[in-house]
């Protein structure tokens, strides 16, 4: 199965937090693939501090990162513009995140579940 890594997850690995490092190790040992979205790569780079660059190159090469294609991205802008007629506020990015997960049929890892309220979504425990 494929994991989806979102950001929280990715920073938390990068800065030794919890127990993430062998949570995924755990999972990877089990036969799940880790991947994350492309928008998850540019948000771990812009929050990256200077001296977390060679972890930060390592880290995200050594999973699949999913690419934004059209069909993600008008997935995503769907979903943002539904649900905003329901009077909720989603943001882009997570909606790229969501869309990304269901397209490629991956379970989401992530620490921020309110943000990603779709009926469709299935989650891996994030710890």
């Amino acid at each position: 199965m494929i994991i989806l890594l979102d950001t929280n997850i990715l920073i938390d690995v990068l800065r030794n937090r919890g127990n993430r490092r062998n949570l995924l190790a755990d999972l990877v040992e089990h036969g799940h693939t880790l991947a994350t979205s492309a928008i998850n790569v540019g948000e771990v780079y812009a929050g990256m501090r200077s001296h977390e660059a060679t972890e930060t190159d390592r880290l995200l090469r050594s999973i699949e990162s999913h690419p934004m294609t059209h069909a993600i991205a008008r997935h995503a802008g769907t979903l943002k513009f539904a649900y905003s007629q329901k009077g909720k506020t989603l943001t882009l990015a997570d909606m790229i995140v969501a869309a990304t997960a269901l397209t490629y049929g991956a379970l989401l890892m992530t620490d921020n579940r309110k943000d990603f309220p779709l009926p469709d979504l299935t989650f891996v425990p994030a710890s």
